[in-house]
């Protein structure tokens, strides 16, 4: 019949990542002050679950 074009498991990775930039942008939202720190904000949440899960590994020696 078809072929699957995508991978159960990298679904979920991309749902994993997605709620940690929504997480990353509520909290960098919350601290920033002005228009540009908010502006920062929304890149940093972008960026920061790559760090996190980075660091993470690198913690866990992998």
């Amino acid at each position: 019949m078809g072929e699957r074009s995508g991978s159960t498991a990298g679904q979920a990775g991309n749902a994993i990542y997605g709620i940690g930039m929504f997480g990353a942008w509520v909290y960098f939202w919350i601290q920033a002050d002005g228009f540009w720190q908010h502006v920062l904000a929304i890149l940093e949440g972008i960026v920061w679950p790559a760090f996190a899960v980075y660091h993470g590994l690198d913690a866990l020696g992998a």
